[in-house]
């Protein structure tokens, strides 16, 4: 009786052990799903609930994308969060219509709570044709066509052109008066010559016959002005009468000058007859102005004697003179040559950008990788046996890869063809696996989970995973698998920039197709080259075994 007791005691014991265990496991989350309606007409929207109780240190993952069969995600509506009993009530809506009449099924929907799924029950509706009796409804005829309003003119475009044409006109101004300057420079002739010049043409000029006294000697004056100015004094023009005579007197005295005394005398006559012309307004007769004429020619000749030879020290500090300021030239020529260059590159690329947008300047002179896979040639073809047939940018070649030990004894062949690695911008793997002959059905979800596992396994860490059902545009169905991750590149270091992923899975006569698709999304062109990878990809046989055409 007592040893009968006493294990009845111990079944207790260990029911009751067994129900704590199982407790938390039972009450840590629970998944319902309803529709507010089953049957609708034509385009009415049914909204479908998915409610989940859980703990408040819970991750919940809601479906996304295209997991509801035939029926269309009008909205997928935000997460309505409430705390009820320490834990957290998670109500996420969805509006879904159809187009069609007919019967539908809402599918069994996955709900990731932590790393554990839950699924949801499927739900039948019904959907219905909206009844039209043209006998109370008028029937239109169609509408005219109706102008529309012109599109706005660009005017940023406007003065983004404006503003580069006032720059190119500046630079242009700049450059063509600066050349003119230099030719000016080039055509003066020596000091001598200049001034000899000079006097021929003021002998043609008409002032003396015109008695213009005072125009005839403010030219007298310049012309030897000028040339004491280049060759002997630089202050010379800007001095007056007998600052200049001082001058001269002075650059006598320390040797520079060996002029004589008389000719400086004449020089300071001439000079003070011409101050009386232009400022006392007096007249000067003919002769006299001929005189001085010939005075002053004597007085530049005979300035051109008394300027001393330069030495041969002068001449060689000359000359490496003349040898810097050609390096300085040429220095400053390639300098404007080069800010030229520059300006007109800016110029153009803000022309080009404006235009067809800074992106498209910015791939043309930094290069796109992604751009040049989607704008390039495009390969379709056949992967394996059952074969996969899809469109990519590259053609993928044909690689021995292995499975982990575990995972070798239930496959019976095993084709890997993939393009690029985990770290390029796009990476493409195909593969299809035979398994041995066998009655059981292939649980597509329990090999998606392989899958997943495997790609932890090559390096992808930190992955965010999504899940539902796939079906192709022939209608071969399948599940898949997508979301983001990083990329491992060493023991210690993982790529900052998370890559995104799509994953496909379609069982097929005993074997298992898989598509893989990781790319680094740039925003522009990524996406599109994924969705056109994966909207390419048929099977060659369907479930039922057929060819398809």
């Amino acid at each position: 009786m007592k040893a009968q007791r006493f294990h009845t005691i111990r079944f207790f014991k260990n029911l009751i052990g067994i129900f704590l265990m199982v407790l938390p496991v039972l009450c840590y989350a629970q998944v319902t799903s309803k529709a507010d309606t089953t049957l609708i007409r034509i385009g009415e929207e049914i909204q479908y609930t998915i409610q989940v109780e859980a703990d408040t240190t819970s991750l919940v993952l809601f479906p996304e994308g295209a997991s509801f069969g035939a029926l269309e995600v009008i909205e997928s509506y935000k997460v309505d969060t409430n705390k009820v009993n320490e834990k957290y009530r998670l109500l996420k809506k969805y509006g879904l219509t159809q187009f069609d009449s007919g019967s539908y099924t809402i599918p069994s929907q996955r709900v990731m709570i932590d790393d554990r799924a839950f699924s949801t029950d499927s739900v039948r509706v019904e959907v219905r044709d909206v009844p039209v009796d043209t006998t109370q409804q008028k029937m239109f005829d169609i509408k005219p066509a109706i102008e529309v309003d012109r599109v706005p003119f660009n005017w940023a475009l406007l003065g983004y052109i404006l503003l580069a044409l006032l720059i190119v006109g500046g630079i242009v101004f700049y450059f063509f008066r600066r050349k003119k300057r230099k030719e000016a420079r080039e055509k003066q002739l020596p000091p001598y010559e200049e001034a000899m010049v000079a006097l021929d043409e003021l002998d043609r000029a008409p002032y003396l016959k015109e008695q213009k006294s005072k125009e005839y000697y403010s030219s007298l004056t310049e012309i030897v002005k000028r040339y004491l100015d280049r060759e002997v004094d630089e202050k010379a023009l800007e001095s007056t009468s007998d600052e200049l005579i001082a001058r001269l007197q002075l650059h006598k005295d320390a040797g520079q000058f060996d002029i004589d005394t008389e000719t400086l005398q004449q020089l300071h006559a001439i000079l003070k007859r011409a101050d009386l012309v232009k400022f006392a307004k007096m007249t000067q007769e003919l002769g006299q102005a001929q005189s001085d004429r010939k005075t002053i020619e004597e007085v530049i000749n005979k300035s051109k004697e008394a300027l001393p030879d330069p030495t041969e020290e002068e001449l060689r500090e000359n000359e490496a003179y003349l040898e810097m300021l050609a390096k300085r030239r040429k220095k400053r020529r390639w300098m404007y040559g080069m800010a030229s260059v520059i300006g007109a590159v800016v110029i153009a690329a803000l022309i080009y950008g404006s235009i067809t947008g800074f992106d498209n300047l910015k791939d043309k002179v930094f290069g796109n990788e992604m751009r040049d896979l989607a704008e390039g040639r495009w390969y379709k073809s056949e992967y394996g046996n059952p074969a996969v047939i899809i469109e990519t940018p590259e053609v993928l070649r044909r690689v021995e890869d292995t499975l982990p030990e575990q995972a070798q004894e239930g496959v019976r062949n095993m084709s890997v063809f993939t393009e690029g690695t985990l770290r390029d911008a796009l990476y493409v793997n195909v593969s299809v696996i035979q398994l041995p002959p066998s009655n059981q059905e292939i649980d597509l979800n329990r090999a998606l989970d392989g899958s997943l596992t495997e790609l932890e396994r090559r390096g992808a860490k930190n992955m965010i995973v999504k899940r539902d059902e796939f079906e192709t545009e022939s209608g071969i169905k399948g599940v898949r698998a997508y979301g983001n991750f990083n990329v491992q590149v060493s023991e210690t270091k993982m790529l900052k920039e998370k890559s995104d992923y799509e994953l496909l899975l379609f069982a097929q006569q005993g074997g298992i197709q898989t598509v893989l698709v990781v790319y680094q999304n740039d925003e522009r062109f990524a996406e599109d080259i994924k969705n056109r990878i994966i909207n390419s990809v048929e099977l060659e046989i369907t479930n039922q075994g057929e060819k398809q055409e």
